[in-house]
């Protein structure tokens, strides 16, 4: 995968995080143009010449790494490696975009952290969403050869042929001035949440034939009067699964008649949220900025538009999710099903009841997750950094709503197949069933 700067996407994020795709750098033009911006300046730069923070009016004559060792702190649980990868690839992705006056000669070293398999041992606490720090800090130090690497093989020592490299005091500030594992977590689960949203489209389509619904509400007449892109296209793709006009009743409950808008709509602001993050997987987010002759003081580096995008993210998948447990409910009734209540094997026995259980009770956690983090800020350092969108609970909580998603669409799936395929078998544990659904299901 060659990096250039400008076209990194949120699957090839996936692809270098998950399946081991190697990394390429087409060119080091300008990151080279603004290190020589950087390096010709005379006057007060911040975090070159003046401490950070509330600390910026202060000047200082010769600055050491001091920054990156005291902004070198996280705490909880341990970041898994493939997080930490998707971070490196960004990180090394936006140096490449310019702008930031860090010496280019880091960049291909970072590209053999990332190829050899090698991840700065990150954790999970230390970001509000105006910079990752402590885990590019923690990455600095890495390079410095002050912390190991983590390294996929457990048998791995620490070698002397480990990726190293001499940071100046000056690429203390440019080095951690960014989100990059804010937005590694983001790009992972607009890629991974999206191709679940694309699977919850064939579990519909298995409700729909269960229960004979109608597909009248999916028809291209219906679509054409109100087109949101998303609405249309996830009609358009249902129409094509079904294999036949269905049903003779006239209104079908929200969880059929709807399921295009509301389903639509997670598409829609899915969509727009990978659109968000890929902008800033492939910008320049430093502070200052290096362009032209210029040092640039500004806020590239706060990730409200992230944060904002991944609150209607969040909330957009619950009310997703609620229309599965809505569907979920309806082949429980043998009004819809035409057989015994709860798709049991003989009157009176508890068949599929449990689904509904643990339906609801993954859609209470997915209900948890889609609580908007925008609503709240934060002022640290002296009252100097006065705002901050936690855009980095954001990303992690969208990542979290993968597991509770799954888990809702499967316990539909698994009710529909039973529903479909005949006379329901004697009643049994149902774990082997949901767990196969899953399979079925995980991106």
């Amino acid at each position: 995968m060659k990096l250039d700067g400008t076209g990194l996407t949120c699957a090839q994020v996936h692809e270098v995080a998950y399946r081991g795709a190697r990394v390429t750098i087409a060119s080091l033009d300008r990151a080279r143009a603004s290190w020589a911006t950087a390096q010709g300046l005379t006057g007060p730069v911040y975090g070159q010449s003046t401490g950070v923070g509330a600390n910026r009016d202060i000047r200082l004559e010769a600055p050491g790494l001091d920054l990156i060792r005291s902004h070198a702190c996280g705490a909880g649980p341990a970041i898994e490696p493939g997080r930490a990868r998707a971070m490196l690839v960004i990180r090394l992705n936006q140096l490449l975009a310019g702008g930031s006056g860090i010496n280019p000669a880091v960049l291909p070293v970072l590209a053999e952290a990332i190829n050899r398999g090698h991840t700065p041992p990150l954790q999970t606490y230390g970001a509000i969403g105006t910079g990752d720090l402590t885990a590019l800090a923690t990455t600095a130090l890495c390079l410095l050869g002050e912390l190991p690497w983590h390294h996929e093989n457990p048998a791995h020592p620490p070698a002397d042929d480990d990726p190293r490299f001499p940071l100046a005091p000056s690429d203390a500030l440019p080095f951690i001035s960014s989100g990059a594992a804010t937005l590694a977590d983001a790009a992972l689960a607009c890629h991974l949440l999206g191709r679940l949203l694309e699977a919850a489209v064939d579990v519909a389509a298995l409700s729909f034939t269960a229960v004979d619904a109608s597909a009248e509400p999916l028809a291209t007449a219906v679509q054409e009067a109100r087109p949101h892109p998303g609405q249309v296209a996830v009609a358009a793709r249902l129409r094509g699964l079904l294999t036949q006009e269905l049903s003779n009743r006239l209104q079908d409950p929200y969880g059929y008649r709807a399921f295009a808008q509301v389903h639509g709509a997670a598409v829609d602001t899915l969509d727009r949220a990978r659109r968000t993050v890929e902008t800033d997987l492939n910008a320049a987010t430093e502070n200052p900025l290096f362009s032209g002759n210029l040092a640039w003081h500004n806020g590239n580096f706060h990730t409200a538009p992230v944060a904002l995008a991944l609150d209607g993210l969040r909330a957009a998948l619950a009310q997703t999710a609620q229309l599965s447990t809505a569907r979920l409910a309806t082949l429980m009734d043998p009004a819809y099903t035409g057989r015994h209540p709860f798709l049991a094997h003989h009157p009176g026995a508890s068949g599929v009841l449990i689904l509904e259980y643990v339906a609801q009770d993954a859609l209470a956690e997915l209900r948890h997750l889609a609580a908007p983090v925008t609503t709240g800020t934060a002022m640290i350092s002296r009252g100097t950094e006065d705002h901050a969108g936690f855009a980095t609970q954001a990303a992690r909580h969208a990542l979290r709503c993968l597991e509770p998603l799954e888990i809702v669409l499967a316990c539909e799936r698994t009710a529909a197949a039973r529903a479909l395929h005949g006379p329901p078998p004697p009643d049994r544990p149902l774990t082997a069933d949901l767990d196969e659904s899953r399979r079925v299901l995980r991106p």
